[in-house]
């Protein structure tokens, strides 16, 4: 369990934005001696082969050849996702308030936005710069190493009202502050002036970003008894993490196994380099043509193949235990969840529910059952949007969270452990 922490921990202290997550999965995939491809240039697949490839650095996929491969082989697949609900900056972000330097952000994703006040905030992401060639601008990564922001909550004795409930108003209450300056310092862009002086470029230089605001707060273990991990970015890291080090540790002599972790999934992930592209469809005709496969062949595989849609629960919270369903109420620490709902906003059907279930019990990996109230609306997963492009047995599964979609959520520590050998167990089993 040590190494799955360890490996967790790494990848939430670098994956503040979904270019470190791949950045992250990119370095572990190398150390384990996987082969990078390119879009653009032809592949030399080899059977016992290791690739990866990403796309617009916040998607990354890997896969594994096994080296007794044959084209009837079942093709297995896991999927997650590298971003979190937080804020991002806008362009012309810089503006001021009397003497305070602040930046004008938009929430991105389903952020429970009064977690994000008064908690050390920095920046990460991409930036892009002029370049010689128009049509490939010089893109480069940023992190803030210190904390650069803070959005302070007003005084109770300005805001009597705030225990019984305030509505925090996105363009107004989640304006970070920056810095306090004296007139003499400020300008219109003080912001803009930090990254290009960060970067070591011209301001004029500085065409375009992509830029998160993160929590600088690191993971914990916590608890009597150590049972317990607190921390930012859990949901989806939990389970890039898992599926990276499955990817990598997985035996499997036949067939193709294949990681995908999709960006954009908390804003509904129709985008290029989400789960409702044509990215992994694609993807996975391509590596079989080229192993050989013809076209009758290829869709042959493709709909004999399964997926895991690996991605976060929702924990029975102790003080609100009324708010999970009455017979299925996971808790920390008991294994991952089968997540399931008759709207298919989880894509599980009962047959990937038993092939999982057998796999589960064959390596005695806990799991647990998770659904949602019939009364209430839960989130939806990658799992249903890529396979209505890729329409194969799925199912949904992850650890169990509380306080999911927070600025630092809480799981179970044991959990951790039992989603990686539950995706491991997918990759190897006969």
């Amino acid at each position: 369990m040590e190494k799955q922490i360890e490996s967790l921990f790494s990848m939430l202290k670098e994956g503040v934005s979904p270019y470190g997550t791949v950045n992250n999965a990119k370095a572990s995939l190398k150390k384990a001696d996987f082969k990078e491809l390119r879009y653009d240039e032809d592949w030399k697949l080899e059977k016992g082969g290791k690739y990866y490839l990403s796309h617009h650095g916040s998607t990354i996929f890997a896969f594994t050849i096994g080296k007794d491969y044959k084209k009837d082989d079942m093709l297995r697949i896991a999927a997650a996702h590298t971003d979190y609900p937080c804020l991002r900056i806008k362009p012309n972000p810089d503006f001021k308030k009397e003497q305070y330097s602040q930046i004008n952000v938009e929430v991105y994703g389903g952020a429970i936005l009064n977690t994000w006040l008064d908690r050390p905030l920095s920046v990460a992401g991409r930036v892009a710069l002029k370049s010689e060639n128009v049509f490939k601008p010089k893109m480069v990564y940023y992190r803030g190493e210190n904390p650069l922001l803070t959005i302070p909550n007003l005084a109770i004795h300005m805001n009597r009202n705030v225990n019984s409930g305030v509505e925090l108003n996105k363009q107004i209450d989640m304006m970070p502050i920056v810095d306090v300056l004296p007139k003499e310092q400020q300008t219109s862009d003080y912001f803009v002036d930090f990254l290009a002086k960060e970067l070591n470029v011209a301001k004029e230089d500085i065409l375009d970003f992509e830029l998160s605001v993160f929590c600088t707060e690191e993971p914990a273990v916590i608890g009597v008894n150590g049972t317990m991990i607190s921390s930012p970015r859990l949901d989806n890291l939990t389970s890039s993490s898992a599926l990276v080090e499955a990817i990598i540790d997985e035996k499997r002599q036949s067939g193709i196994n294949l990681i995908a972790l999709f960006d954009h999934e908390e804003i509904g992930s129709s985008t290029k380099q989400g789960a409702g592209s044509i990215l992994l469809h694609d993807m996975l005709k391509r590596i079989l043509k080229n192993l050989g496969s013809d076209d009758e062949k290829v869709e042959e595989v493709l709909y004999n193949a399964m997926l895991l849609s690996v991605d976060v629960a929702h924990g029975l919270h102790p003080n609100k235990a009324e708010k999970m369903d009455i017979t299925n109420h996971p808790v920390l620490g008991e294994g991952l969840c089968i997540k399931e709902a008759c709207a298919q906003s989880y894509a599980t059907d009962s047959q990937a529910v038993a092939i999982l279930c057998q796999i589960c019990d064959k390596n005695n990996i806990p799991y647990q059952r998770f659904v949602n109230r019939s009364d209430v609306r839960g989130g939806g997963t990658l799992g249903s949007i890529a396979s209505t492009l890729l329409p194969i047995k799925t199912v949904d599964i992850g650890i169990p969270l509380l306080a999911m979609h927070s600025a630092r959520e809480l799981m179970g520590t044991k959990d951790q452990e039992a989603l990686y050998k539950c995706v491991k167990a997918f990759f190897e089993e006969n």
